[in-house]
């Protein structure tokens, strides 16, 4: 398919429109020129603004957390890349210690739990769970999964697929050793799960103390959103063909094979499409306003959402045969590099899943489904958890994760901390 090909020279295209429309705010912003105290002057500014937005390329955010909030007082962070392969390296937010000690955290040894949160890999950077990094950071040692861009690994450095992504799990949570708390949100869910229980039939000593399951797909099968009726509507070979791109020069990645991020991009936007356009409109309003706090948030969120990567071609073909159309985890049929995946070996990890109430992406039951195959951990060591009132992003971010869901979280992770 060539339409990789098209996007590129379409972006192309539009560079110098979209550099004239640059060169309009500032002419329109510019305090010495009267156009810009009328509404005129505003309206135009506002228009290219949003010309410019719509149609520019968004790299890879920054996380941006330079510090934290301990008993109130302010904890310096440094992010360092404690492990490193060649699609994910495992990123720390370390909290300076002489802080921390000052404050009376640490005594010679770090007492909070070590927590890995396994990010999405679906399009989004791992940027996307910022506020989830950020509201663990004052009671928990915070690593993430920094996946990498596909399109910017070179053919030569070989495939990754379903089993590599869990070979990736378990290499970093046996880095991070004994006592590690894993909270996977949303697509690492099966993934997770899995690597979790190979280590357990294993007896590995690194096995998560506890797991946390986020509005994830281990049963696409219950409560079926738009994207499991379309992974399940259309035949394997469907994604194979219409799916499937190879990305251009000169990026390094060229010629992989690639789901494109611009098209997972164009799927999140198209199911909700009215939202979004309204989303923009506002916008504009705002920057005509001069609404400075609104306009401010808006590009928060979008500089976040329309960052996108592209996913090696295996791994999202694995993916929607094995989790969205076999369903191979729950009917016990995942098989792992010649090995059954059997969830029935944790018998030490604590298990905790969070649904949103209204999850338009993966629907009630699905997440709760890994309490149906763990069958040998404790009634009293798992807990299943449904937030009223949010969709798909707010089970991870927002008001909601931060004042409900997050100190649930919390106090879950704390009350297993010896697994």
């Amino acid at each position: 398919m060539f339409l990789y090909h098209v996007y590129e020279l379409n972006h192309a295209a539009i560079a110098p429109l979209r550099a004239a429309a640059d060169v309009g705010q500032l002419v329109f912003r510019n305090p010495y020129n009267p156009l810009s105290y009328t509404g005129v002057g505003k309206t135009l500014a506002a228009a290219f603004d949003v010309f410019s937005s719509t149609t520019r390329r968004y790299g890879k955010p920054k996380f941006g957390l330079a510090r934290t909030r301990i008993h109130g007082q302010p904890v310096d962070i440094t992010e360092t890349i404690v492990w490193r392969n060649t699609f994910c390296q495992l990123k720390r937010f370390k909290r300076d210690e002489d802080t921390l000690r000052a404050l009376g955290r640490l005594s010679a040894k770090r007492s909070d739990p070590k927590v890995l949160i396994v990010a999405p890999m679906s399009g989004h950077y791992a940027t996307l769970l910022r506020g989830t990094v950020e509201a663990m950071l004052p009671e928990h040692d915070v690593y993430i999964t920094d996946w990498r861009d596909a399109r910017l690994v070179p053919v030569t450095e070989g495939r990754f697929d379903l089993d590599s992504f869990i070979d990736y799990v378990m290499a970093m949570i046996r880095h991070l050793g004994p006592g590690t708390h894993v909270i996977a949100v949303c697509q690492p869910g099966p993934g997770v799960l899995a690597a979790a229980s190979l280590m357990a039939e294993a007896r590995d000593p690194a096995t998560p103390a506890s797991l946390v399951i986020m509005g994830s797909p281990i049963d696409a099968r219950k409560s079926p959103t738009e994207p499991n009726i379309l992974a399940e509507s259309r035949p394997f070979e469907w994604f194979e063909k219409n799916m499937i791109m190879r990305v251009p020069f000169p990026h390094p990645g060229a010629f992989r094979k690639v789901y494109p991020g611009f098209v997972q991009l164009s799927s999140f936007i198209s199911m909700n499409r009215d939202r979004h356009v309204d989303a923009h409109y506002q916008y504009y309003k705002h920057l005509v306003g001069g609404d400075g706090d609104s306009v401010q948030k808006h590009r928060e969120f979008y500089d976040e959402y329309l960052a996108v990567m592209d996913l090696a071609a295996e791994f999202y073909l694995d993916t929607i045969d094995k989790v969205f159309q076999r369903h191979l985890l729950p009917k016990g049929e995942f098989i792992h590099r010649n090995q059954r995946v059997k969830p029935s070996a944790l018998k030490t990890t604590a298990l905790m899943t969070v649904e949103g109430e209204k999850d338009d992406i993966s629907g009630i039951g699905q997440t709760q489904a890994a309490h149906e195959l763990c069958v040998n951990i404790p009634a009293s060591k798992q807990v299943d958890y449904i937030q009223p009132g949010v969709g798909h992003y707010g089970v991870f971010n927002g008001t909601r994760w931060r004042t409900e869901i997050q100190p649930r979280v919390r106090d879950f992770i704390r009350s297993n901390l010896n697994g």
